[in-house]
This record gives structure tokens, sequence and C-alpha cells, in this order.
């Protein structure tokens, strides 16, 4: 199973300065460089304190300066929010600073308050998305650029640097309804699946990508499909269900409130359902290291998990991810 760290930038209450946060999150990335890590997946935030890295591009130089073997992810880029040259660039430039090392990662967007400010229209989010997408990919391979979309028009442009991997780095779309999940797997995608959805829901989510794939006659065989899920773990159960309860409710009053209310369907906390209650049954992994390793393993049983992407909700809980529940499942 590979094992990668889908990396938030969290500052809590904003109880210490900012540089620490950064300084905190690239520290962990150099000890995931060194402890068997996959990959780091840097998460784009706008707007909110609940994760104050609105650039993964430029982070993830950083990460690249630091790090010898490790994978740079980006989960993910929102790509609305880009023109899609510069997204291109910006990536193909990052490929070729970290040796070939991009993991690319796209996604749509649902905040509001992140379409509200930058000026996008909701209701193009998916045109955009899938527009860009499409600009991205073909900048990388094309020698020089000729397009006409919805949104956009390039003509005869030649894309500058190109990415190292070849034709261009691996390509994950962010896909949690099933109609981007169905539009993923229509178009050969792999997918990047998230840390809101319950474990349940996870498994019937890529048995549906893995038909949606199948009918459109590509293969699921040897693809990557990480899987997020949110980590809290201590040394004592009751240690472990605090954090997962404070990490639960961090996540839906900073990060789920109602200036972040979302655009795009489907909910992480459906009607009449206590969400702290939800997040705490069904969506976050906690307790002892044992225990969370044993939950990790029947994962892969239950649901062919093979790719996870833990996203630890306290720095304790990512030193005993590293220390204790790595060895177990890697």
């Amino acid at each position: 199973m590979k094992v990668g760290v889908l990396q938030f930038f969290s500052w809590p209450e904003r109880r210490v300065d900012l540089a620490t946060v950064y300084a905190r999150a690239l520290e962990r990335i150099a000890i995931m460089d060194r402890t068997g890590y996959d990959a780091v997946w840097l998460a784009e935030h706008h707007f909110s304190d609940f994760s104050v890295c609105p650039s993964v591009h430029m982070m993830g130089t950083l990460a690249a300066a630091r790090t010898r073997r490790l994978r740079i992810g980006t989960a993910v880029s929102l790509a609305p929010f880009y023109h899609p040259l510069r997204l291109a660039e910006e990536i193909a430039l990052l490929d070729v600073l970290s040796g070939g090392r991009v993991n690319w990662g796209a996604g749509r967007g649902f905040a509001r308050v992140e379409f509200d400010a930058f000026g996008v229209p909701p209701e193009e989010s998916a045109s955009r998305f899938r527009e860009t997408v499409e600009i991205v990919l073909r900048a990388w391979t094309d020698e020089r650029l000729n397009f006409l979309g919805r949104h956009f028009r390039f003509d005869d442009v030649e894309l500058l640097p190109k990415p190292v991997q070849y034709p261009h780095p691996p390509v994950w779309m962010a896909a949690s309804s099933e109609g981007a999940i169905g539009w993923a797997a229509g178009s050969g995608f792999s997918i990047l699946m998230d840390p809101h959805s319950s474990s349940i829901e996870i498994g019937r989510k890529r048995r549906f990508y893995l038909e949606k794939l199948a009918a459109a006659g590509f293969s699921g065989a040897g693809r990557d499909i990480p899987v997020a899920r949110l980590v809290a773990l201590a040394d004592k159960p009751g240690e472990a269900d605090a954090v997962a309860r404070s990490g639960a409710e961090w996540i839906l009053n900073s990060y789920l409130g109602v200036q972040h209310r979302p655009v795009m369907e489907g909910s992480f906390t459906p009607a009449g359902v206590d969400p702290i209650k939800r997040y705490l049954d069904e969506v976050i992994l906690h307790g002892t290291p044992e225990k969370v390793a044993d939950e990790i393993l029947n994962l892969h049983q239950e649901i062919g998990l093979d790719y996870l992407l833990c996203a630890p909700l306290s720095h304790r809980s990512f030193i005993l991810l590293t220390d204790k529940v790595l060895p177990r499942i890697a």
C-alpha cells in the first residue's frame, strides 16, 4: 500500500506566528522524505484560516528543495481560478525544479467565498475547470498550442518550459459527486477521493468509478487512486478521541461554515445527521496506532484501498503515524 500525507496548513485560533505554520509543515515534509512516504499532497485553499496555503506550486518548490525522493502532489490546483497557461507554466516549472517528481491533482473548487472573491460565476465552474484541464494537458504535449473554446482562445503559443516527465506528469482529478466521478472516468482520468465522505461512501464511489471507467473502455489496472482520510492518533484511546472531536469541530466551524457554503451539488453533512457524530463515527480514523493500523488494513480488504492519503489532525498524530502505523501498512 502506498501512503502519502494530505498536507493542510491550518492556523487554529491563530495561536502561533503564521511563519511557524509553514516551518512545521516543511519539517514534516522533510521527515516524510526520509521515512518511506510516497508523496506529500499540498492542499490549496483561499480566504480561510483552515488552511493558509493559497499557492501549492510555490509551496511545492520549497518542498522539492528540502527533499530528494518524495513526490510532490497538488491536492489540488483549483483550476477555475487560474489562467490555464499560467497554471501549465507553474506546474511544468515545478516538475523541472523537482527533477520530475510532480503529481498533478486538479479540482473544481466548491467554496462560494472563493468563487465570489475571484469573480468566477459558480455556474461556469464545471466548464472552466474542464476547459482549463484540457488546455494544460495540450500545452504540455503540443509543440505549439492552438485552441478555441468557450472561455479561452490561443493561437500558436509555445509553452516553456515543458515538464520533465513525458508526456506530462501523472494527473488526477478531484471527484466526489457522481457527476464529477462519471466525467473523470469517462475521460480516462484517475481520481483523488475526498477526506469528508464516510468509508462506506468512499467504497461505493470507488466501485462506481471503476464501473464507469470500464464502460468508457479504460482499465483500472495499475492505477493509483488515493483516498484521503483524516487521522487522529494518540497513545490512549481517550486522547485520540479528543483530538478527533477537536478536529471535527475545527473543520465544521472554519472550513464548512456559512461563509464557505458550497456552490456544488452534495453536502459534507447530510440533513438530519449530527455532523460531529458523523465525523467521529464514520469519517475520522482515530484511536491508538494499533487500532488505526487495523482499520486501514480492513479498508484495504473491504474497499480495495491501495493508496492512503493521511491528513493528521495534530503533530503528535503525524509522529505516531510515521513511527508506528506506516511500518505496518506500507
